[in-house]
Order: C-alpha cells, then structure tokens, then sequence
C-alpha cells in the first residue's frame, strides 16, 4: 500500500471510528454527557467537542482555507450528542475528500497552519498524521469517559479486516460506503 492509500485509510477510519462512538454517546443523559468526569477537558462533551474543533482547524487548513483559532471560539459548539455526531460526520467526510484527492507531490505540499502568534508552515502528509494521531488519543479518552457515565463503549481498535467484514457492514451503509470502497488501491484479501 503506497502512502497515499494508507492516508485515505486512515480518513475513511477514522470517520467510521467516530462515527461508532458518537452513536454510543446517544445512550448517555444530557447530564451524563456534561457530567465532570475528568479527562482532559472535564466532561464527555467537551472532549468530543475539542476533537470537533480541532478537525475543523487542521482540515480547513489542509483545504487551503483561513479559519485558524476561530475554530476553538467556542470550546463547546455542539450541546448535545446528535449535533456533535452531524457535525463531526460533516468534517470527516471534508477529510475523506481531500484525501481522495491526494496524489504523491501533495504529500509534500506546504499547509499554513494559522496561529495566534504566527502562522506556521508544515507539510501535508505530517498534518494529516498529526490528525490521526490526535483523533485517536482524545477517542480513547471519551471512550474512557463512556465507562466512567455508565454506558458501554463501543470497539475502536479495528482497522477493517476481511476477517470482520459481517460485523461492519450495516455501518458502512449508515456511512453511504460498501465494503469495496475501504481500500482503493486493491481488493481486501478474499473479497
């Protein structure tokens, strides 16, 4: 798999991820979700918020847009699990695109990312792993925190395997996906 590929993996993941656990998070209480459970933002809605404004942040930066901080105006945009589970989908699948779109000269494109005290250049491929990374940290905490609220989390640590294709197949129609669409460079094995 060339790193291309690997990338617009990682994106169609990452939003099937997130998807799986903004959908568990419909189980919790309005209270249950601005409870301070601890984490590092305090509360199961700030923690799925953060991730949300954060990939508005580095996506629109990748698109080559002018967001910058404005993205974290409002540490809290979404108040309750359905507006972060629209909103989160809504990015993710920006995500996908740009991705899709990636070809092996982007990779090394520059990205200007916006910061209070001065912009920052980077380059694509390291921006786009930066965001992986961060997703799954801060997923792993909200998972942590659905324990906490009482609610059982959902699996996170699969990366669509063959072996699992039963298991996924009426989520990848809830993402408007079919099996064939996760790896675009070559069939999954015993497909």
């Amino acid at each position: 798999m060339n790193t291309v590929d690997h990338l617009l993996a990682q994106a169609r993941n990452n939003a099937w991820a997130n998807r799986r656990l903004l959908a568990a998070c419909a189980a919790v209480t309005q209270e249950q979700f601005t409870a301070p459970l601890g984490g590092f933002f305090g509360s199961l809605r700030a923690t799925l918020n953060h991730i949300l404004y954060v990939d508005w942040y580095y996506v629109d930066a990748l698109e080559g847009g002018s967001l910058g901080p404005a993205a974290w105006r409002d540490e809290e945009p979404c108040k309750t699990p359905a507006d972060l589970q629209r909103e989160q989908a809504a990015v993710d699948q920006r995500l996908i695109v740009f991705c899709k779109g990636l070809d092996d000269t982007a990779l090394g494109a520059p990205v200007r990312l916006i910061r209070a005290d001065g912009d920052r250049i980077e380059r694509t491929d390291r921006v786009l792993l930066h965001l992986f990374q961060h997703q799954v940290h801060h997923r792993g905490q909200a998972h942590g925190l659905l324990s906490t609220a009482g609610v059982e989390p959902p699996q996170l640590d699969e990366f669509f395997l063959n072996q699992d294709r039963g298991f996924r197949a009426a989520e990848l129609g809830a993402l408007g996906w079919q099996e064939e669409d996760l790896w675009r460079a070559w069939p999954a094995p015993g497909a």
